[in-house]
């Protein structure tokens, strides 16, 4: 990756593949780029791994020290956190690059009788601005909206004091329609205006519920006035108004200036994730990591990051949302534990972030420490299974066979929870008539571990059958006559409902879907499976090449192929003379190829 550097890189290397918002930080610690992502890695990663055409792209690149991120549900989740923090953060590249396009802002100037419009363009003395809008016709119905509720100007006039004192500008049709109160004569006092401006700006700033309100109230009284046509246009500006309050924000616009946290946790450590919601936005995201040292509780741990968070950041909410109380109560703090709605929504977003946080930090450890995962597999198996050690040499058997012929089984081994092909063996079942999947089991498990305690080599410490109650007890009984029982831990494993049979046991252990444990036992099994069965379709195409050259004893291959190419078929050979056949081998040869065919056809005959 180009100009990375390696604490950087693997960041970048453990971001997840899902949808959610990165923000990219300068030396100083300040934002200075926050983008969307459907795919968090694709597109970080795309930043460096390459030479940019643009020259502010290279130079924001070039800046970046640090990065974090905020994983959200949907894509279009992501495209409205951006704009939050966006809004929060003002970073100084957003507004250059932007992939490549610029989003519609809605600016409200500082003269002395504001305007509010679009633009595309933002400049640090054109006014205040609020967006970026993704929707172009949402933020039209906006403004369109707010010139309705309030007689605010439209023209672009220079409006001053000095202005109205010389009588300028006159007043348009505008004034004569009501939709403006004459602000370029100073028919309205401009302290009386800018009071419709402060309103304007509390809408804009995301309680658009007082315009929906609005339009919904117009709406029905048009409607009352039989006015359908008119009514219509409103409604449709309704549905838009209504569009952009779900998609502007992350859950409802009527969640104010609240903090959430929640609490994930592994055998080491707490995850406390933080996120701080305003008009129902995300604007902050972090996730804090408390090692555990005694037998904390969650509510103990919550109190230590509400603590932390209030102190460094200096701010206090009201509320706070948590996934239980915390054991410390904090002065003009109401705790919501949330059931249901929009908060609980909150909840789960944060939740989902202090989840993974964990398993990047998960990834990075084992990425340093390869054998770390493997101990973390192999005690979770102890612990499934109830085993006295850790399952470090594993050993899974499988039958297989079409209708009683050939049948044959397999046996895979893995150790320290990965395949180890070279110790795979299979077994031609010799004693077994016909389709009988238990007998075949006990003559292969005999067969295996008499063989390895007869050459003194290691027994595994567990041992997987495949097919459940049936074959388990074939092998109970096989263990039992070699005297294994107690010395090697042995389970069977349904094929339908991935069930686990204990000797002795017959309920079923139902292993979590997402368990390590399960996913090891469903690897043996796959593998133990696809090992068989290759090697009963070998013997099965063995078989069906049989040739009459290959009952004859003292003929080779070499043999069979130079008379077959000579005479082209085996029937043409049959026909030939002695001294025909000893033209292609030799005499001696021939003499057995020439008798074997012969009694070939006397037994078939």
């Amino acid at each position: 990756m180009v100009n990375l550097r390696e604490d950087l890189k693997e960041k970048v290397e453990l971001l997840p593949d899902s949808p959610g918002v990165y923000l990219y930080y300068d030396k100083d610690g300040t934002v200075i780029y926050v983008g969307k992502a459907k795919r968090l890695r694709r597109r970080v990663s795309s930043y460096f791994n390459r030479v940019h055409s643009v020259a502010r792209t290279n130079m924001l690149v070039r800046n970046i020290r640090d990065l974090r991120y905020i994983v959200v549900g949907s894509e279009e989740d992501a495209l409205h956190l951006e704009n939050s923090l966006i809004k929060e953060y003002k970073p100084r590249y957003n507004v250059l690059l932007k992939d490549d396009k610029s989003y519609p802002w809605i600016c409200v100037t500082n003269e002395l009788y504001p305007r509010v419009f679009l633009t595309r363009t933002v400049t640090k003395s054109g006014g205040k601005y609020f967006g970026p809008y993704s929707n172009l016709s949402v933020a039209k119905a906006v403004i369109e909206t707010l010139r309705e509720m309030y007689p605010i100007r439209t023209c672009r006039l220079p409006i001053t004091s000095e202005s109205i004192e010389r009588h300028k500008h006159k007043v348009c049709l505008q004034y004569h329609i009501k939709n403006c109160q004459g602000c370029c004569e100073g028919l309205v006092d401009a302290a009386t205006y800018g009071k419709y401006f402060d309103e304007i700006k509390q809408i804009l700033n995301g309680n658009v519920q007082q315009v929906s309100d609005y339009l919904k109230d117009e709406m029905a009284k048009l409607a009352a006035e039989m006015r359908f046509e008119e009514a219509q246009e409103v409604k449709e500006k309704y549905l838009l108004v209504e569009r952009y309050k779900a998609r502007s924000v992350i859950v409802s616009a009527t969640i104010h200036d609240v903090d959430v946290y929640s609490v994930d946790s592994d055998d080491d450590c707490y995850y406390i994730n933080y996120m701080h919601i305003r008009n129902g936005s995300i604007v902050q995201s972090l996730t804090l990591e408390y090692r555990k040292k005694l037998d904390e509780t969650v509510a103990e741990i919550l109190s230590m990051a509400i603590n932390e968070v209030q102190t460094k950041f200096e701010r206090r909410v009201r509320e706070i949302i948590v996934p239980e109380l915390p054991d410390v109560e904090f002065e003009g703090v109401t705790f919501t534990i949330p059931q249901k709605g929009d908060k609980k929504k909150l909840l789960e977003v944060s939740l989902k972030n202090a989840k993974q946080y964990k398993i990047d930090k998960l990834k990075t450890s084992e990425k340093l420490n390869p054998e770390q995962r493997t101990m973390r597999t192999l005690t979770t198996m102890q612990r499934d299974f109830h085993l006295n050690e850790l399952p470090r040499h594993i050993e899974c058997f499988d039958n297989s066979n079409i209708q009683g012929t050939n049948p044959v089984a397999s046996c895979v081994v893995f150790k320290n929870a990965k395949p180890s092909k070279r110790d795979y063996r299979h077994f031609n079942i010799k004693t077994v008539v016909g389709p009988d999947d238990f007998a075949s089991m006990k003559e292969v498990l005999t067969r295996r571990y008499t063989r390895l305690m007869q050459e003194g080599e290691e027994l595994p410490q567990l041992v997987i059958v495949d097919g459940g109650k049936g074959q388990l007890s074939a092998a109970v009984e096989a263990f039992d006559a070699m005297g294994l029982r107690g010395k090697i831990a042995l389970v069977g494993i349904a094929k339908r409902l991935e069930e686990i049979y204990f000797p002795g046991d017959s309920v079923p252990l139902y292993i979590d879907k997402n368990s390590e444990s399960l996913k090891v036992v469903q690897h043996l099994r796959d593998e133990a499976h696809r090992f068989g069965i290759t090697h009963h379709r070998n013997r099965r195409s063995k078989g069906q090449v049989h040739s009459a050259f290959d009952d004859i004893k003292g003929i080779g291959e070499k043999t069979r192929d130079a008379l077959l190419k000579h005479f082209k078929s085996l029937k043409r050979v049959r026909e030939a003379s002695l001294e025909d056949i000893a033209a292609v081998v030799g005499p001696a040869k021939a003499r057995i190829v020439y008798d074997g065919l012969r009694e070939e056809i006397v037994e078939t005959k």
